[in-house]
């Protein structure tokens, strides 16, 4: 039972330095949706313009932002601005401006599919019942975009969360690599000591995430009846 390698987890401040790196994970995922979630909603409503320049604009920045690895994304932000510009930018920040591009040309596109998504005939139901334009948007189609929008812009907050552990790959001490830190510290002491630590940061990813996915399934069951 000695050999089984969790008692790592409690020697020192071992489980204190993987909740301070679970929440560098945290904060990392807050700032970036936070910031994708305003930038989002503006740039879903410049894509469904019937304009041909922005139409193009709008398609070059989500495409390049879908398609991109975004591990690429962060060597170039992290590497690449600091090389070619002189910027000097931490590992943090850099991954606060790659989630935040990322996750605002995926709120965008998001929104864009909620507002075209709304029948013609809701349009129409307004302006027959005497609704001035700003008013059928705060009465009917707000209300409707944001149920459609809610369940799956959830979704996506899960996805940044769990995908920020890349950024371990540019130096960031976040939960995955205090967890390394730890493993390697106890290689040779406690060999075993690798399943648990893994098994805790499943468990703590588990934890943020889990609710928020719950919340989402939740909200969809609530406005589908």
């Amino acid at each position: 039972m000695q050999d089984l390698g969790i008692k790592v987890l409690f020697e020192g401040s071992n489980f204190t330095r993987l909740l301070s790196g679970l929440w560098v994970t945290v904060e990392i995922s807050l700032v970036s949706v936070a910031i994708s979630l305003v930038l989002g909603v503006l740039l879903g409503m410049v894509m469904t313009l019937k304009n041909p320049i922005t139409k193009v604009l709008t398609k070059i920045f989500l495409e390049f932002n879908r398609l991109m690895p975004q591990l690429v994304s962060l060597f170039l932000v992290y590497f690449g601005l600091t090389t070619a510009f002189g910027i000097d930018l931490s590992g943090q920040t850099s991954a606060i401006i790659v989630f935040s591009l990322w996750g605002t040309a995926e709120m965008g596109d998001l929104v864009r599919s909620a507002l075209i998504s709304i029948p013609k005939h809701q349009y129409d139901s307004s302006a027959a019942l005497g609704l001035t334009k700003l008013q059928a948007y705060r009465y009917v189609v707000i209300p409707q975009t944001l149920r459609r929008l809610t369940p799956p812009a959830i979704n996506l907050t899960t996805r940044m969360i769990k995908t920020t552990s890349l950024v371990v790959l540019i130096g960031v001490v976040e939960v995955l690599k205090v967890g390394q830190q730890i493993i390697d510290a106890n290689r040779y002491t406690t060999p075993d000591a690798a399943l648990w630590i893994y098994g805790v940061i499943f468990f703590l990813y588990f934890i943020v995430c889990y609710p928020i996915s719950k919340l989402a399934g939740r909200l969809e069951k609530q406005w589908k009846n």
